[in-house]
């Protein structure tokens, strides 16, 4: 009986989707990474974790996301060096919710809402300190 596969954790999506030469025309021609290892080329290439700290983010052990990274590297070459498309679809992931504490990344949405909302709260807060409240409605427009 094989094994069933472990959900890893994956904390956002990407902004884009697709990638590729701007000259090529043919949709036929391309490579299909999967949102696992997107993630392990955004964690430990773009925020600079180590494998081990990725493997922890993921909930996975280090060996699982070296085997994942390794995948993830050779369609970024091929990409690169054949000049085909890449498309980030599919895999074997669970969004995070952003529930842990621990969750460091950054990408999860709840922790970038929270982030968002405190730095709003901090302009809002020092933009008037020291000063009255104004009504912005009861404005004179001329």
């Amino acid at each position: 009986m094989v094994r069933p596969r472990k959900w890893r954790k994956v904390c956002c999506m990407p902004g884009k989707n697709r990638f590729g030469p701007l000259d090529d025309s043919d949709e036929s021609c391309f490579v299909s990474m999967t949102l696992e290892e997107y993630e392990t080329i955004r964690l430990i290439d773009y925020e600079g974790f180590t494998q081990e700290r990725c493997a922890m983010q993921m909930k996975v052990a280090r060996t699982t996301v070296q085997a994942i990274y390794s995948e993830a590297r050779k369609k970024l070459a091929r990409v690169l060096v054949e000049g085909k498309r890449l498309y980030i679809i599919g895999g074997n992931y669970q969004l995070c919710e952003g529930n842990e504490d621990f969750c460091e990344c950054g990408g999860c949405y709840k922790h970038r809402q929270h982030r968002q909302l405190v730095s709003q709260a901090k302009k809002e807060v020092g933009g008037t300190k020291g000063r009255p409240e104004r009504d912005m409605g009861s404005r004179n427009m001329e």
